[in-house]
């Protein structure tokens, strides 16, 4: 079985995180994000662009944005 690109950011995501979560999720990546890696986000329109602006703060943070952009 071969596994795509999009499960396989996720299952990175996961594992830094230390918890099976949704990168779709606003909530959860903002919660993620605050409570393990200490990360606020600035306040944006949107949850991509605060991601956008602090994205070279944690690798994650990356991560998920890649995830984001995958269909």
């Amino acid at each position: 079985m071969k596994i795509n690109n999009k499960e396989f950011l996720r299952k990175r995501i996961c594992i830094f995180s230390g918890k099976d979560i949704d990168p779709d999720s606003d909530e959860q990546v903002e919660n993620i994000l605050r409570d393990k890696f200490n990360i606020y986000l600035p306040q944006r329109n949107s949850l991509n662009s605060s991601l956008n602006s602090t994205a070279s703060d944690h690798e994650i943070i990356g991560l998920i944005l890649q995830y984001r952009t995958l269909i």
